[in-house]
């Protein structure tokens, strides 16, 4: 669901107010939810809106695809208003530059991704860690026959320690994802194992924030490097004792970050 706080009124008297309009798209079994915090912690400077992605949450009835994301994330930044920052965390950054590809960036003032790589197969060596055909093969096999299995793995592989962050738990992080059907959203695993955005990156003009953990379990840091190195206007921010979700594990320094690049558009 959209967050409360970002509702089309709320956005119209912030929008009048200065307010910076942010669109977020949450991360595979998450839920616009995941980002409450973040947008408490963002405050009244930013007109924020996070939608729950196709097949999550209140959008659990329709399909589950990148496509569909997009789509969403195309209403949302029209009902945002120029000059909004498009914020993806993980699946929700793979929606992002599917936006991207199709549609250019339009009226959007920067971009955000939050650790996630541009191809995530065995066969480039910045995909997916210690990742074979084997192994991802294994993987989607658990996934449909043993969700609650692969369920825990999912919630467990999002921070750098099981004590999880400051603003998700370890206990929140497992009733986010239990909160979805595997049957709905596995079709996106497997979109995302077959994707390659890496010709896009060169492509993407807008301004970058490149958001990554260095004690991410699914992506060494190098791919995110690689993001910013191939794209025209990407800038790091590297959090050092971050995993997987850097603005719930670091939300103070994500936060710093995040600011200090909208003030810089």
């Amino acid at each position: 669901m959209t967050n409360p706080a970002s509702g089309d009124a709320a956005s119209s008297r912030a929008a009048r107010s200065g307010a910076r309009p942010v669109v977020l798209l949450h991360g595979w079994t998450m839920s616009g939810a995941s980002f409450d915090r973040l947008i408490a912690r963002l405050g009244p400077d930013f007109a924020c809106r996070a939608p729950d992605l196709p097949g999550h949450g209140a959008g659990r009835a329709q399909p589950a695809t990148l496509d569909a994301c997009a789509d969403l994330a195309a209403r949302e930044i029209e009902a945002a208003g120029p000059g909004a920052i498009l914020v993806g965390w993980s699946m929700g950054a793979a929606a992002a530059w599917r936006l991207l590809e199709r549609r250019g960036p339009g009226d959007l003032a920067g971009l955000v991704t939050i650790d996630m790589g541009p191809k995530l197969g065995p066969d480039w060596a910045l995909g997916l860690r210690d990742q074979t055909p084997e192994r991802l093969r294994r993987g989607l096999e658990e996934m449909r026959d043993d969700w609650p299995v692969a369920g825990r793995k999912v919630a467990r592989v999002t921070f750098a320690g099981r004590e999880g962050g400051p603003d998700m738990s370890p206990e929140e992080a497992l009733r986010q994802v239990f909160s979805n059907d595997p049957r709905a959203i596995l079709p996106y695993w497997e979109e995302m194992l077959a994707m390659d955005m890496r010709p896009l990156v060169p492509r993407i003009s807008l301004p970058w924030l490149v958001a990554y953990g260095a004690r991410s379990r699914l992506y060494a840091p190098e791919t995110s490097e690689w993001l910013v190195e191939t794209a025209p206007d990407a800038r790091p921010a590297r959090f050092e004792a971050s995993g997987h979700a850097p603005h719930l594990e670091e939300p103070e320094a994500f936060v710093k970050a995040f600011r200090d690049f909208a003030a810089s558009l």
